[in-house]
Protein backbone atom coordinates (compact mmCIF):
# COMPACT_ATOMS: atom_id res chain seq x y z
CA UNK A 1 0.00 0.00 0.00
CA UNK A 2 0.98 4.04 -0.36
CA UNK A 3 2.60 5.26 2.56
CA UNK A 4 5.48 8.26 2.40
CA UNK A 5 9.06 6.62 3.86
CA UNK A 6 8.87 9.01 6.48
CA UNK A 7 7.31 12.44 7.58
CA UNK A 8 8.13 15.53 9.38
CA UNK A 9 5.55 14.72 11.97
CA UNK A 10 3.89 12.19 13.01
CA UNK A 11 0.47 13.11 13.27
CA UNK A 12 -1.25 16.31 11.28
CA UNK A 13 -4.50 18.31 11.97
CA UNK A 14 -7.66 17.52 10.12
CA UNK A 15 -8.03 20.82 8.46
CA UNK A 16 -11.10 20.94 5.41
CA UNK A 17 -11.09 20.97 1.60
CA UNK A 18 -12.53 23.84 0.40
CA UNK A 19 -13.68 24.29 -2.96
CA UNK A 20 -12.53 22.37 -6.32
CA UNK A 21 -9.14 20.88 -7.10
CA UNK A 22 -6.70 23.70 -8.94
CA UNK A 23 -3.91 21.20 -10.04
CA UNK A 24 -4.40 17.48 -10.99
CA UNK A 25 -7.53 17.90 -13.09
CA UNK A 26 -6.40 17.41 -16.69
CA UNK A 27 -5.19 14.24 -18.35
CA UNK A 28 -1.40 14.29 -18.28
CA UNK A 29 0.35 10.70 -18.96
CA UNK A 30 -2.56 8.52 -20.54
CA UNK A 31 -5.48 9.09 -22.78
CA UNK A 32 -8.09 7.72 -20.65
CA UNK A 33 -9.25 8.72 -16.88
CA UNK A 34 -11.12 8.98 -13.65
CA UNK A 35 -11.74 12.25 -12.06
CA UNK A 36 -13.34 13.09 -8.59
CA UNK A 37 -16.97 14.41 -8.31
CA UNK A 38 -16.98 15.10 -4.65
CA UNK A 39 -14.66 15.86 -1.76
CA UNK A 40 -13.44 12.79 0.44
CA UNK A 41 -10.41 11.37 2.25
CA UNK A 42 -9.12 8.72 0.06
CA UNK A 43 -7.24 6.07 2.09
CA UNK A 44 -4.03 3.98 0.71
CA UNK A 45 -6.22 0.74 1.07
CA UNK A 46 -8.69 2.48 -1.31
CA UNK A 47 -6.06 3.26 -3.87
CA UNK A 48 -4.53 -0.04 -3.80
CA UNK A 49 -7.70 -1.65 -4.60
CA UNK A 50 -8.89 0.13 -7.36
CA UNK A 51 -5.15 -0.03 -8.68
CA UNK A 52 -5.56 -4.33 -8.21
CA UNK A 53 -9.15 -3.63 -10.33
CA UNK A 54 -7.28 -2.30 -13.17
CA UNK A 55 -4.29 -4.02 -13.42
CA UNK A 56 -6.48 -7.20 -13.37
CA UNK A 57 -9.13 -6.55 -15.66
CA UNK A 58 -6.34 -4.92 -18.52
CA UNK A 59 -4.67 -8.01 -17.85
CA UNK A 60 -0.84 -6.96 -18.00
CA UNK A 61 -1.29 -4.47 -21.23
CA UNK A 62 -1.16 -0.98 -20.93
CA UNK A 63 -0.20 1.54 -18.34
CA UNK A 64 -1.50 2.44 -14.99
CA UNK A 65 -1.08 5.79 -13.50
CA UNK A 66 -2.00 6.75 -9.95
CA UNK A 67 -2.43 10.31 -9.81
CA UNK A 68 -2.72 10.68 -5.97
CA UNK A 69 -1.03 9.81 -3.14
CA UNK A 70 -1.48 9.60 0.43
CA UNK A 71 0.75 11.75 2.52
CA UNK A 72 -1.50 13.10 5.40
CA UNK A 73 -1.90 10.59 8.67
CA UNK A 74 -4.62 9.54 9.94
CA UNK A 75 -4.70 8.69 13.68
CA UNK A 76 -7.22 6.84 15.46
CA UNK A 77 -7.91 5.91 19.64
CA UNK A 78 -8.39 2.35 21.02
CA UNK A 79 -12.21 1.23 21.40
CA UNK A 80 -13.16 2.06 25.07
CA UNK A 81 -10.54 4.98 25.59
CA UNK A 82 -11.92 8.29 27.13
CA UNK A 83 -12.00 11.23 26.26
CA UNK A 84 -8.83 13.87 26.70
CA UNK A 85 -4.97 11.96 27.11
CA UNK A 86 -3.80 13.10 23.85
CA UNK A 87 -4.31 12.45 20.28
CA UNK A 88 -4.32 8.93 19.24
CA UNK A 89 -1.48 6.92 17.45
CA UNK A 90 -1.36 7.25 13.74
CA UNK A 91 -3.49 4.60 11.94
CA UNK A 92 -2.83 5.00 7.93
CA UNK A 93 -2.76 7.70 5.47
CA UNK A 94 -5.28 9.28 3.09
CA UNK A 95 -5.45 11.65 0.41
CA UNK A 96 -7.92 14.78 1.19
CA UNK A 97 -9.67 14.22 -2.87
CA UNK A 98 -11.28 18.00 -3.86
CA UNK A 99 -13.85 17.70 -7.02
CA UNK A 100 -12.17 17.83 -10.35
CA UNK A 101 -9.22 16.05 -8.97
CA UNK A 102 -7.42 12.99 -11.26
CA UNK A 103 -7.15 9.63 -9.87
CA UNK A 104 -6.40 6.68 -11.88
CA UNK A 105 -5.11 7.26 -15.73
CA UNK A 106 -4.62 4.42 -18.04
CA UNK A 107 -3.23 4.16 -21.67
CA UNK A 108 -2.40 1.51 -24.26
CA UNK A 109 -5.56 -0.37 -24.27
CA UNK A 110 -9.08 0.13 -26.64
CA UNK A 111 -11.69 2.66 -25.32
CA UNK A 112 -14.17 -0.48 -24.30
CA UNK A 113 -11.40 -2.09 -22.12
CA UNK A 114 -10.42 1.39 -20.90
CA UNK A 115 -14.19 2.38 -20.13
CA UNK A 116 -14.82 -1.36 -17.95
CA UNK A 117 -11.48 -1.42 -16.22
CA UNK A 118 -12.25 2.58 -14.84
CA UNK A 119 -15.62 1.25 -14.09
CA UNK A 120 -14.22 -1.24 -11.65
CA UNK A 121 -11.65 0.44 -10.21
CA UNK A 122 -14.49 3.56 -9.79
CA UNK A 123 -16.62 0.76 -7.95
CA UNK A 124 -14.14 0.34 -5.28
CA UNK A 125 -13.91 3.84 -4.69
CA UNK A 126 -16.17 5.82 -2.15
CA UNK A 127 -16.45 8.80 -4.37
CA UNK A 128 -18.55 9.52 -7.37
CA UNK A 129 -16.26 9.65 -10.35
CA UNK A 130 -16.58 10.83 -14.29
CA UNK A 131 -14.91 8.99 -17.22
CA UNK A 132 -12.58 11.22 -18.98
CA UNK A 133 -10.79 10.81 -21.92
CA UNK A 134 -8.61 12.80 -24.12
CA UNK A 135 -9.41 15.59 -26.50
CA UNK A 136 -7.22 14.27 -29.43
CA UNK A 137 -7.92 10.26 -28.82
CA UNK A 138 -9.20 8.87 -32.25
CA UNK A 139 -12.09 6.52 -31.91
CA UNK A 140 -11.42 4.58 -34.66
CA UNK A 141 -7.61 3.28 -33.96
Amino acid sequence: MLQPKKTKFRRQQKGRIKGNAQRGTQLAFGSFGIKSLQTIWLTSRQIEAARVAVTRYMQRQGQVWIRVFPDKPITKKPADVRMGKGKGAPEGFVVPLAPGRMIIEIDGVPFDVAKEALRLAAQKLPVTTKFVVRRDYDMNS
